[in-house]
């Protein structure tokens, strides 16, 4: 009789249930189970076939599925990890360091850098002897002082050391701290309240209704609201975007005998001179009423060339003026929504329209962007406009009407924001504006970060100058105090000096201080809270952002380097300030059919220039061969120095333990270091 032990190692062979695995990959396989052959077992194992041997097999395979599933991410991890520094590297292999810099301002966060090195090193050395106080040990301090020994110099340096902290360094710099703390809380009240605002328009429904709505074109209705309407489309060396814009202005319904289409070229690009000149041509000979300007003496940049065109002897006929920049492309219908607001309404004198993006889910750039500049259309603007008559005009996409520019001093070339010069000394004169959020205009977003940088330089360091310029004006003006007051201390100081400032100042210079002078602290709600709360807010007008809300916080610090700069530079009027770049343009078409709009006909090729055909033969191959350049990217020293900064103090922050303190330094130093090795956005062709 044999044992069941030697049954076992004789029928193991042909126990339990038989398994097979079908897998396409690791993340898709199944089981099938298959009928065991072998029914003449013992009675005492046939429980153990069906049960603990199938399960153990079963659990075995899903285990090994498991294990390589595992196996293939883990060794996944490696490849993409060398993709991603081979990436960074070739793109810091072929960087360039920017050649505009403020000197003192980089100077002072160079100095700051190495302090902050030094010290971290200083507080490492005292950490690992002992030396590592908290906020409440300090009062402990000067007996602690008693103890050392004074044949120790490096305990005698750190006691001198924190000494000097407490009674010299901390307390100015938790005064200024306080300082920010509270410009913060007023700027973030000011916020919510236009989110409020804003929520109130949408629950009320309010927006601003024409007293008569245009009829159909076609109606033949000779009563019909179809005043003389001049259209402008400022541009300079636009190549890739004035055929898309010409094409959408050409396209707009209103009677042709009652709008002048103005193409106003500042190129100084002949090739692009003669192509714009090509393209004027065409619209012409298809019956639109448009010229081409350009001018020899290019003064002014944009305001410049706008004063210039309204010098004009024609334009006397016209009572209003539609403004395009190059790259925008007002639908169909822009004019039969935006004019029928003057009807009947003498005192107003703008009508602005909102922007929408055609590339705005181009790259993670383009995404925190549109963030910004949807809370500023959807509840700046808008809650400006219901409540409080007077916002800043975009300089684009909006109707004025010609009496009120004259009226206002028109054009001027003082400042590089002409466009809210031009709408703040209308206001001063008693003029009207109105925003009409449902009215969009499409257009394009800078894709690379040299691009939005230089653009954000401009339109930060612009509300500085004028505000130098116009405040006397201001104060001087015959408007109401609550609208002076509101002029000055919401439009100019709060939203374009103070926001900068304390953006700046509190996270880029005194949370990163307080780290090695603990004595000063920041409080965990003012370093994460309030800024989470804040960024929430912003998010809520672009809903489908929500997933990119701990970058764009990260990012608009980024960018506080750049806009403080800008800042100081209009404040004190220094060289950057009059500083004036083009952004550049890629040319991306909107989602409507332009190709069609703006495909020449065959008819009309008899008018262009006789070498045009050779041109632009000669354009097509200088394009192929912009391709096959290679693009770089460029470094920037600022944005570096802040990361490493950053980087620092979040180190020493692990010393004391200040976990909120040390993952904000630690994700916002790693934004400027994204930021400044330009691995954000596209990259410039060279």
């Amino acid at each position: 009789m044999s044992t069941p032990s030697f049954n076992w190692w004789r029928n193991e062979t042909h126990r339990g249930t038989p398994v097979v695995v079908k897998m396409e990959n690791p993340n898709n396989w199944s089981m099938v189970e298959l009928e065991s052959q072998s029914e003449e077992e013992d009675d005492d194992f046939v429980v153990s076939s069906k049960g603990r041997n199938k399960n153990a097999k079963q659990l075995t395979w899903v285990l090994l599925l498991k294990a390589h599933r595992a196996a293939g991410c883990i060794t996944s991890i490696a490849p993409a990890t060398f993709f991603l520094a081979s990436a960074v590297r070739r793109r810091l292999s072929a960087g360039r360091t920017d050649t505009v810099k403020t000197v003192g301002f980089y100077s002072c966060i160079k100095l700051f850098l190495w302090v902050s090195i030094l010290l971290l090193g200083f507080e490492i050395a005292a950490y690992f002897k002992g030396w590592s106080f908290g906020a409440p040990d300090l009062v402990r301090l000067q007996y602690l002082y008693t103890l050392t020994n004074p044949f120790a110099v490096f305990d005698w340096l750190y006691s001198r050391w924190v000494m000097i902290r407490v009674e010299y360094l901390a307390p100015p710099l938790q005064l200024l701290a306080n300082a920010c703390i509270y410009l913060f809380l007023i700027q973030s009240l000011d916020r919510l309240v236009l989110c409020l605002g804003c929520f109130w328009i949408r629950f009320k429904k309010i927006k601003p209704v024409p007293k008569q709505t245009l009829p159909d074109l076609e109606s033949g209705h000779n009563l019909a609201f179809f005043p003389m309407v001049l259209v402008q489309i400022p541009m300079c060396n636009e190549r890739e975007v004035y055929q898309q814009s010409i094409g959408a202005v050409c396209n707009l319904n209103w009677p042709k005998s009652k709008i002048l289409i103005q193409v106003l070229d500042d190129s100084d690009d002949p090739t692009t001179q003669l192509l714009i000149k090509d393209e004027v041509h065409k619209w012409k000979n298809d019956g639109v009423n448009i010229v081409y300007r350009h001018r020899v003496i290019r003064d002014g940049y944009k305001a410049g060339n706008l004063k210039s065109a309204m010098n004009c002897g024609y334009v006397k006929d016209y009572e209003f003026v539609a403004i395009f920049d190059a790259d925008f492309q007002p639908n169909p219908d822009f004019l039969l929504k935006t004019v029928p607001h003057f009807k009947d309404n003498e005192e107003l004198g703008l009508v602005q329209a909102r922007w929408s993006f055609v590339n705005k889910d181009e790259n993670l750039l383009t995404r925190l962007q549109h963030v910004n500049l949807a809370f500023h259309f959807e509840v700046e603007q808008q809650v400006n406009g219901i409540f409080l008559n007077f916002f800043g005009f975009n300089g684009t996409a909006g109707v004025w009407r010609i009496k009120a520019l004259e009226d206002s001093g028109g054009w001027l070339e003082r400042t590089t924001v002409e466009d809210m010069d031009i709408a703040v000394r209308a206001h001063l004169h008693g003029w009207k504006m109105i925003f009409l959020n449902d009215v969009e205009c499409q257009c394009e977003l800078p894709e690379s970060y040299e691009a939005y940088r230089k653009q954000q330089h401009r339109w930060h360091s612009g509300p500085m100058q004028l505000f130098r310029l116009c405040l006397p004006d201001i104060i001087k003006s015959k408007i109401s105090i609550w609208k002076k007051a509101n002029i000055i201390f919401l439009f100019f100081l709060l939203r374009k000096l103070i926001l900068p400032f304390y953006s700046f100042t509190l996270f880029c210079i005194i949370l990163p201080m307080t780290m090695f002078v603990p004595e000063a602290t920041l409080p965990a709600w003012v370093v994460c809270y309030i800024p989470a709360t804040m960024s929430f807010l912003n998010i809520l007008p672009s809903p489908k952002s929500f997933p990119f809300l701990v970058p764009y916080l990260l990012f608009e610090n980024t960018m506080s380097v750049t806009k403080f700069n800008a800042m100081i530079s209009g404040l004190f009027q220094l060289g950057s300030a009059y500083e004036w770049v083009v952004t550049k343009k890629s040319g991306r078409s909107s989602e409507g059919d332009l190709a069609s709009l703006i495909e020449p006909k065959e008819t009309q090729r008899a008018g262009s220039e006789p070498d045009l055909e050779k041109l632009q033969e000669e354009i097509k191959q200088k394009e192929i061969k912009m391709k096959k350049k290679k693009k770089h990217n460029r470094i920037y020293t600022k944005e570096l120095m802040l990361a490493f900064l950053l980087l620092t103090a979040s180190a020493r922050s692990l010393l004391s333990a200040q976990g909120i303190h040390f993952y904000f330094l630690l994700f916002q130093g790693l934004s400027f270091l994204l930021v400044g090795f330009d691995l954000i956005g596209e990259q410039i062709a060279t």
